[in-house]
């Protein structure tokens, strides 16, 4: 099978008119090609460090914009609402139309609204442009997945650079909680914006530059042909389903499940959803934002229930271990980021698993069993950890053992998950997977909130250690069901889904010249 993707030696195809490919572009040197997976890995290292350092900076925004606690949730979560919600748009955009100046015109945007993030003085002005944020972010991961697909069709560089990818966006969740602290505690909270975009804006300008006009074969259609396949009607409806549904699950989290406020949007985000799947099962294949053929490829459904995990890990320690040591243990905002550092280190280094040599050659299905025990193995540990004398007997073994699993499936399922499906789907199939990356972060916090606030309401409130004990069962629960749903309906038998030279495989050994994304 030929991969639809040129090889090495080859150079991408690009076309001019309605049907017609035009000429050959050279190939990008490995320099040029390097330089922008720098790029991208520093766009994505920049999102997550900015949401967790704003964690150490929540207690000065309160007091300037004088949220309540309540209001306060929307610190975080503006921008995860959105980033989530418009996350399949931003990838039918980077398939449909040119990935490269949807990720300049997201990260560009996205530079100048963290400029003027800084200098706002009003609480509502703040959490729309938070809200805007998290709109141009999801217009760069896609497309940056896209490009990386296009940049990289070596299997092998490929899997690197997908795990680098990650990396960098791993390793960014706790050095933005120390970030944070430093920036709140000896200049101001808005350095923390204008520090993103003080890397941001200039990096754009290179990426400008240096990213092809196009890295993959690509047949051009007419303006009104694109309009059509980017399925508007169908994106708007699933995008205003997930916006109330994380909008509901967040909301219930902090006043009540029996809340009109939060089962009004819940219940129309289901309704909606379901009119989502009937409209797409009437669209052409070619027009449909995702059709329902996608549901069926081999391992996909599982590979995306997978994606719920990591973060769901990854979000309910990071709020969990915060709060509990900064407003119950009372610990400084430095020294809970210092005690966090395992976390990250430990998921950059494991980013990478899959390329040692006892691990190569290994099917996906296993490496991600193995990180879900992982995550499970840390979860009983952290449910006895009920003092701060437990840090280094359980908390910090649990840390490593948890941020490697979770790093292990994350990476994982996501290079599975591109060798699964074509490759003109990059970058929807990149924007399905990080939408479920953050679903599984937006619910799981609700969930553990919810019942950790259920038990300690009966135990002594948040100083008991009851209710975070609660939470850890809840979790060590949804990711064993999750465990045991991949056991049984991962098939490890499929010619798809298999990563070459990165240690990831299902199924038979291919053909040097299978590249597996034909």
């Amino acid at each position: 099978m030929a991969s639809s993707l040129p090889s090495k030696s080859e150079s991408p195809v690009t076309s001019d008119g309605d049907g017609e490919v035009a000429g050959r572009r050279p190939v990008p040197s490995n320099a040029r090609r390097y330089t922008l997976l720098l790029i991208f890995c520093i766009t994505q290292f920049l999102y997550t460090t900015t949401n967790s350092a704003l964690f150490s900076a929540i207690p000065s925004l309160v007091r300037k914009f004088g949220f309540t606690q309540s209001q306060s949730v929307w610190i975080i979560s503006a921008y995860q609402l959105t980033f989530a919600s418009f996350l399949l748009m931003s990838g039918k955009i980077s398939d449909i139309y040119n990935p490269k100046y949807t990720f300049i015109t997201g990260k560009f945007i996205l530079g100048v609204i963290c400029i003027g993030i800084g200098f706002v003085s009003d609480g509502i002005l703040f959490l729309s442009l938070r809200a805007l944020s998290g709109i141009a972010a999801s217009l760069t991961v896609p497309s940056a997945l896209a490009l990386l697909i296009g940049l990289f069709p070596e299997p092998r560089h490929q899997g690197f650079a997908i795990a680098a990818f990650g990396a960098w966006g791993a390793i960014g969740i706790v050095l933005g909680l120390i970030s944070g602290a430093f920036f709140v505690e000896y200049v101001s909270w808005s350095w923390v914006f204008w520090f993103v975009s003080t890397v941001i804006i200039p990096t754009t300008l290179i990426s400008t530059v240096l990213i092809p006009s196009q890295t993959t074969n690509v047949v051009r259609k007419s303006g009104f042909t694109k309009f059509r396949s980017l399925d508007v009607i169908g994106i708007s409806i699933l995008t205003v389903a997930v916006i109330l549904f994380i909008f509901a699950v967040t909301t219930g989290s902090m006043i009540g499940w029996r809340s009109a406020t939060t089962l009004a949007p819940l219940v129309f985000s289901i309704a909606m959803t379901v009119a989502f799947f009937y409209w797409e099962a009437f669209q052409p294949i070619e027009c449909a934002a995702v059709p329902p053929s996608t549901w069926f490829i081999p391992n996909f459904s599982v590979l995306f229930g997978t994606a719920l995990l990591p973060y769901f890990w990854w979000a309910n320690i990071f709020t969990t271990y915060v709060s509990l040591w900064q407003d119950i243990y009372r610990w400084s905002a430095m020294s809970s980021a210092v005690h966090m550092l395992p976390i990250g280190i430990t998921a950059f280094l494991f980013s990478f698993a899959s390329r040692l040599k006892g691990l190569r050659g290994m099917s996906a299905k296993w490496l991600i069993l193995g990180g879900a025990l992982m995550m499970m193995t840390a979860l009983v540990l952290f449910a006895f950890a009920d003092g701060p004398n437990k840090y280094w007997p359980l908390v910090f073994p649990g840390f490593i053992i948890g941020s490697a699993g979770a790093m292990l499936t994350n990476i994982s399922a996501n290079i599975a998950i591109f060798r699964a499906t074509p490759p003109s789907m990059a970058g929807t199939v990149g924007a399905m997977f990080n939408c479920g990356l953050q679903l599984g972060s937006a619910v799981g916090l609700a969930a553990v909130c919810s019942i950790q606030t259920s038990v300690q309401a009966g135990n002594g409130g948040p100083s008991n250690y009851e209710g975070q004990s609660a939470g850890f069962w809840l979790m060590l629960g949804c990711i064993s069901v999750a465990a045991l749903a991949v056991l049984v309906f991962y098939h490890t038998d499929t010619v798809r889904g298999r990563v070459e030279g990165t240690g990831v495989r299902d199924g038979s050994e291919a053909d040097s010249s299978d590249s597996s994304l034909a």
